[in-house]
């Protein structure tokens, strides 16, 4: 098995343009913070129950991630003291979010309608609605708010913690325990004997659903490992030579998709039906026709919005 060359591998994200400056050294300037806050270039994006505040042309030909000024943020009643900071632009522009609870939105003048649209970012990013670069930083935002949602008490003495370094670093008020953002690492694996790829559809799929098969790593594994364990455990297949391919962040709620393409030494399948309601092996053509949309059987695999898409036309494509 030759795998893609990674140099020409393409690495879709959510999202793939990470234009912004993280920031990281002024994330505990307590002043700097407090000072971009009040800016009134800076700009701030809203979620509301970890939904996304967006807009649209009339026609929804276009849709973009609806950015407000600090002014507007705080005619809403809306506190600025624990908005996150995502980073600055190439302009200096600070960029912040700030996550509402239902609760919260709903006591917003004339309550949550005033922030609506407000769509799932997951339903954003199957749709390919909004351009690369709002997806990043609307991902990075949700994971962020996630995080933050069930990181409110401390897990060491039950009290209650408090955020940090611009939304960064929580901190328990009561021990000092400190928390941080998590990044849960997750396989996501294209099988190919050579020839034919292995693509399984879960019962959590529509109708003729096909994708790459995934797994959460464990502790004390390697990558390799893991792919080695869940591919096993999930289809029977024994893996030989794992080849790292890209990542994608994947904002539900956390996690950090590993691509990578692996050697199947063996072909017969043993399925474990709890993760698995079918598996198959499809030729490239097969695979081909179902890229088009075109499987006699009508079968499908992910848009281009996934990284099991960029696995699947890289077999296809032979990189």
């Amino acid at each position: 098995m030759t795998p893609p060359d990674r140099q020409s591998f393409p690495i879709p994200r959510i999202g793939n343009e990470q234009t912004l400056n993280r920031m990281a050294e002024k994330r505990g300037d307590e002043e700097w913070v407090k000072g971009r806050l009040g800016d009134s270039r800076s700009r701030f994006l809203l979620l509301a129950d970890l939904s996304v505040a967006v807009e649209s042309t009339p026609d929804r030909s276009t849709t973009r991630l609806r950015w407000y000024t600090s002014d507007q943020v705080k005619d809403l009643g809306i506190a600025l003291e624990d908005a996150l900071l995502l980073g600055c632009d190439s302009d200096d522009i600070a960029v912040f979010a700030v996550s509402l609870s239902p609760a919260e939105a709903t006591r917003v003048p004339g309550g949550g309608d005033t922030l609506k649209p407000l769509v799932d970012l997951r339903s954003l990013a199957m749709q390919e609605a909004l351009p690369p670069t709002d997806l990043s930083l609307a991902g990075a935002a949700r994971a962020l708010a996630a995080w933050h949602a069930t990181t409110k008490c401390c897990g060491r003495c039950g009290g209650h913690t408090r955020s940090k370094d611009a939304g960064w670093r929580r901190r328990c008020w009561a021990c000092g325990q400190e928390f941080f953002p998590r990044a849960d690492p997750a396989i996501i694996v294209l099988i190919t004997d050579g020839e034919r790829c292995l693509l399984g559809h879960h019962k959590r799929y529509a109708h003729s659903f096909y994708s790459t098969l995934a797994g959460f790593v464990e502790p004390g594994e390697d990558i390799e490992a893991c792919v080695r364990r869940e591919m096993r455990e999930e289809t029977g297949i024994e893996i030989g030579n794992v080849t790292y391919l890209a990542s994608q962040p994947w904002p539900f709620p956390h996690l950090l998709m590993v691509g990578c393409w692996a050697e199947a030494l063996t072909t017969a399948l043993t399925l474990e039906e709890e993760e698995l309601h079918d598996a198959r092996w499809f030729t490239r053509a097969e695979v081909k026709q179902m890229l088009a949309g075109a499987h006699p059987d009508g079968f499908t695999v992910p848009g281009s919005h996934s990284i099991a898409y960029a696995l699947i036309k890289s077999f296809v494509d032979q990189r």
